[in-house]
């Protein structure tokens, strides 16, 4: 609304101040690749398409543990020997059970590490050296997609353990 004084008969605008809107973030559509997709080395490292293959191929491990884990659980308490009368198919039993609960215990370890690798590739960390920073490269991920330590890492770190263990 106008203001106007009497003594000038001047008429002064109130101000307004402009704001512009704010840009939208440029959103990125998903990366799709094919099923047959394997990363190359003479792609950029760790580019989008990586992290998708990556991603992808840690998902489906950790689907086929969980279920593996479930099958094993289920099937291992249905098997049930350990009533037996005899002491030799007891203690069979026992160590049968005893060595599928270690391998279940490493499966669920498994599972800790690949949701670990999931998080990095989130925090776009994944593929690189924990002690160097370094690129872990293709070939090692592909063999060991958990993997946290480049080569040169991994065996300085197991020379390390030798050492220590041999004290």
């Amino acid at each position: 609304m106008p203001k106007t004084t009497k003594a000038k008969k001047k008429v002064t605008k109130a101000k307004t101040k402009v704001v512009s809107k704010p840009k939208k973030a440029a959103v990125k559509a998903p990366i799709k690749i094919s099923k047959t997709y394997i990363p190359k080395d003479n792609e950029k490292y760790m580019c989008e398409k990586h992290k998708v293959f990556f991603r992808i191929k840690l998902q489906e491990w950790k689907k086929e543990l969980i279920k593996a884990n479930n099958e094993a659980l289920y099937n291992g308490s249905m098997d049930d020997n350990s009533i037996s009368a005899d002491i030799v198919d007891q203690a069979s039993s026992y160590t049968d059970k005893n060595v599928e609960m270690k391998a279940i215990n490493r499966q669920i370890k498994l599972i800790s590490e690949i949701d670990k690798a999931l998080a990095r590739i989130r925090e776009d960390t994944y593929g690189y050296c924990l002690d160097t920073a370094e690129p872990i490269g293709l070939k090692r991920l592909m063999a060991r997609p958990v993997a946290t330590l480049s080569i040169a890492a991994q065996e300085k770190h197991e020379k390390e353990e030798k050492v220590f263990a041999d004290d």
